[in-house]
Order: structure tokens, then sequence, then C-alpha cells
């Protein structure tokens, strides 16, 4: 048996501020055809921010989607042919407030593949400097440090439940080998 899906056709049904939803149709590898939904992203980067005393800036900020207001790393969209680097930088600043003497490539993950092709490229930042935050009009986030045994009981709770994040701050505590 052929194992090659193809894509037929896509075809765009609406397209708002971060993404864009498409209908795509498939051939299957036993011939037959499909209908699966896709949702186009432009990519996103985001930052491990770690003070000199080992604790990691969190920010907390209302998201629509989930109706509540929920504790992430600090992160954002990606501007036209930004590199993943500097977004992460920008975004560092923008919603906390700190710049970085240091960045260094973390981890990449995928959100969610089965319908989504966002990709958001994580770095550690470290070397921290406070400067101020420069936030969006629709954006309103509070910055507060916690110790990495604070963050992992939250995600273990239930209290942090943003994937990103998540995968993050435990592959931080892994790589670095931080107890």
């Amino acid at each position: 048996m052929d194992t090659k899906v193809v894509r037929l056709k896509r075809e765009l049904q609406c397209e708002g501020a971060i993404t864009k939803y498409y209908k795509d149709t498939v051939q299957l590898p036993n011939g037959s055809t499909a209908v699966w939904d896709f949702v186009g992203h432009n990519g996103a980067a985001a930052a491990v921010a770690v003070l000199d005393d080992g604790r990691l800036l969190m920010v907390k900020q209302y998201r629509n989607a989930l109706d509540r207001y929920t504790l992430e790393i600090p992160a954002g969209g990606l501007e036209p042919n930004e590199p993943t680097i500097d977004a992460a930088a920008r975004e560092l600043e923008e919603e906390t407030g700190y710049t970085c003497g240091k960045i260094e490539k973390l981890i990449t993950i995928r959100t969610t593949v089965a319908f989504c092709n966002e990709k958001i490229d994580i770095y550690l930042a470290t070397e921290l400097k406070k400067t101020h935050q420069h936030l969006d009009d629709d954006e309103f986030v509070d910055v507060k440090p916690y110790t990495l045994t604070e963050l992992e009981d939250m995600i273990y709770n239930g209290t942090i439940e943003d994937s990103k994040t998540i995968a993050a701050i435990l592959a931080y505590k892994n790589k670095y080998r931080i107890n």
C-alpha cells in the first residue's frame, strides 16, 4: 500500500490577525479523499528569562481563548522576515522590561501538529538588565519572578497549562541539570 498523502487543494476560509484558516482536500494512501482543517500561523519566539539569582521571569496575562489569566514565559509572534532570536529578545523586553546580555537556543516546539503549523523557537535569556516594558495598546502584563521549584509545582498542580511554558521550563531544568 502507498503511504503517501497528497494535498489536492487548499482553500482559504477565513483570515484573522495572527492565523489563517483553510480547508485542505487530501488524497489518502488508500486512494480516497478527505477534507481536513488547517490553521496557518506565522510562527513565534519565546524566552526562558533567568535572573542572576536563578529565578525565572514569568508573565501573567489575559488569554481570550481560555477566558482567564495565564502564567507564561514571555513570547510573541514574528514580524515579517524576523529571525526568531531577535523576536525572543524583543518580546522579552516588551513584556518584562528586561534585556538580555546572553541568549541561546533551547528548543523548538510545534504546538498543535494535528491541525496547525505553529512553530515556536524558545531561547534561554541570561545576564538580564532592567529597562522598561513596551506593551502594545491591548496588552496588560504583570511580571513576577519564580523559583524553578515553584514553577514545577504549578505545572504539576495544573496552574500552568500553556504548552510552550511547560516545555520550556522542563527543557531548561533538564538541559542544565538544575535540581
